[in-house]
C-alpha cells in the first residue's frame, strides 16, 4: 500500500477535537474530517457534566448491565433518547458497531430474511453476516430493487429490511418515505441505522425520518452517541418495548460488555439537552452546509449533491485522492482522501464534513485551499 501510495496514516492531535485542530507537526489546521457536526465535542457543559459524573457515579461499573452495571443515569438515558426518536423504549451498547453486530444475530434466524442496500455500513454488513438467516441485497436506494427482494423473501416467517438513513461516503439519504411504504405493504421490519443522521438532519435534528417527514414511522433505529451527540462514545438500538426486552435478554454485545462509562451517559444526556433547548446548532449547520456546497459548485469543483454535511469531493484515482488530502494538510486544512475497498473503484474522494462550529472565515479558507489543489492536481471540472 506505501508503494501505490494508499496507505492509511493516523496523525495525532495535540488538543481537543474541533472547528480548527492542533496536528502534531503540522499546527494549527481547519477540520474538515470529523463527525462533530455540532461542534459539541468540546462544549463546556458536556465536559462540566461529565466531570459530574464521575464525582457521582465513578469512573466506570466494571461490570456488565445486568449484572451489577446498571445505574438510574442508564436507564434515564435509554428512555431519553426513546424520547427523541419517537420510540418506546432503548438499549445501549458501547458503539453502534456493536447495536448492529447484536441486533441482527438476535432476531433474524434461519426462517427469516434480512434484505440490505448494497451500500449499508460495515457494521451494518458485519452484523447481517452473524444471522443464521437469509441475506438479500438490494441496489442503493433502489425502491424497484428493494420491491424484487420482497418479492422473493414472500416465503421467509420474518424479514427484516435495513438501510443507512445516510450513506457515509456519499452523502444522500434512504428513501425512507417510500421504504415505510414498502415495508408496510409486505409485512416487514424496518431497520435504520441513523449515525450520521442523529443531531444533524430535521428541523429538530432528530434525524433522515424527520428530515424526510416519516418521524416516528420506522420500526427501530440504531445509532451513535459519537458523532453530532458529543462525539464521545457509545451507541443504541430504539424501538418497540418488545424488541429491546428480547436484546436486553439475548443480544450478546450488549449482555458480555462492559457498561457505558457515567461521563459518557451523562455527556450524552447533556448534549440531548443542548440540541432539544436550542435548535441553531442545527440551523447553524445546514447554512454552513448550503455555503460550503454552493461556493465549491460555483468554482467547478466536482462536489456530489445533496444536503447533508458530508460533502463528498469525487477526484476518482485512489492514489490522487490521498495525496491532494497531503497537499491540503500543508495548506493548513485537513481533509480525508477515501478510495477503493472504502468506495467503488474508480470512486476516490475527499470527504468533507461540515460543522456548525465552523465560521465563514474557517469555510473560505477551507474552499480556497481545495479548489487550488484541486487546479493543481487537473480535477476541476472544464
Amino acid at each position: 500500500m506505501a508503494s501505490a501510495g494508499t496507505l492509511k496514516r493516523e496523525l495525532p492531535l495535540k488538543g481537543p477535537q474541533g472547528p480548527v485542530v492542533e496536528v502534531e507537526g503540522k499546527g494549527d489546521v481547519i477540520m474538515l474530517t470529523s463527525n462533530n457536526y455540532l461542534g459539541l465535542a468540546d462544549h463546556p457543559a458536556i465536559e462540566e457534566a461529565a466531570e459530574k459524573a464521575e464525582r457521582d457515579y465513578g469512573y466506570g461499573l466494571a461490570s456488565v448491565r445486568f449484572i451489577c452495571g446498571t445505574q438510574t443515569i442508564h436507564r434515564q438515558l435509554e428512555q431519553r433518547i426513546a424520547d427523541f426518536f419517537g420510540t418506546e423504549d432503548t438499549i445501549l451498547y458501547g458503539s453502534c458497531w456493536n447495536a448492529n453486530e447484536g441486533l441482527f444475530q438476535t432476531i433474524a434466524q434461519e426462517q427469516d430474511a434480512i434484505i440490505s442496500d448494497e451500500l449499508n455500513h460495515a457494521s451494518i454488513i458485519d452484523g447481517v453476516r452473524l444471522a443464521k438467516s437469509r441475506k438479500e441485497r438490494f441496489k442503493n436506494r433502489d425502491m424497484n430493487d428493494l420491491r424484487r427482494a420482497l418479492e422473493a423473501t414472500k416465503d421467509a416467517r420474518n424479514r427484516v429490511v435495513v438501510t443507512d438513513g445516510v450513506f457515509s461516503m456519499e452523502g444522500s439519504l434512504a428513501p425512507l418515505p417510500e421504504m415505510v411504504q414498502l415495508a408496510k405493504e409486505f409485512g416487514a421490519f424496518l431497520v435504520v441505522d441513523d449515525s450520521h443522521g442523529t443531531g444533524v438532519l430535521g428541523r429538530r435534528g432528530r434525524g433522515t425520518h424527520e428530515e424526510l417527514g416519516v418521524f416516528g414511522k420506522v420500526d427501530a433505529h440504531t445509532s451513535t452517541l459519537g458523532k453530532a451527540l458529543g462525539g464521545s462514545h457509545g451507541g443504541f438500538t430504539t424501538g418497540p418495548n418488545t424488541l429491546v426486552e428480547y436484546l436486553r435478554q439475548k443480544s450478546r454485545p450488549y449482555l458480555f460488555s462492559n457498561t457505558l462509562p457515567p461521563a459518557v451517559v451523562m455527556g450524552s444526556m447533556a448534549a440531548l439537552d443542548i440540541l432539544e433547548k436550542d435548535t441553531s446548532f442545527v440551523d447553524r449547520l445546514r447554512e454552513n452546509t448550503t455555503y460550503f456546497r454552493k461556493q465549491l459548485l460555483a468554482k467547478n469543483v466536482r462536489v456530489r449533491e445533496g444536503v447533508h454535511p458530508i460533502v463528498p469531493i469525487i477526484i476518482g484515482d485512489t492514489a490522487k485522492a490521498i495525496s491532494m488530502s497531503k497537499q491540503l494538510l500543508d495548506r493548513g486544512v485537513y481533509v480525508s482522501g477515501f478510495g477503493y475497498p472504502v468506495v467503488p473503484q474508480g470512486q476516490a474522494r475527499l470527504r468533507c464534513q461540515i460543522s456548525a462550529a465552523h465560521t465563514r472565515e474557517h469555510l473560505d479558507r477551507a474552499i480556497a485551499a481545495i479548489v487550488g489543489v484541486a487546479e493543481q492536481f487537473g480535477v476541476l471540472a472544464a
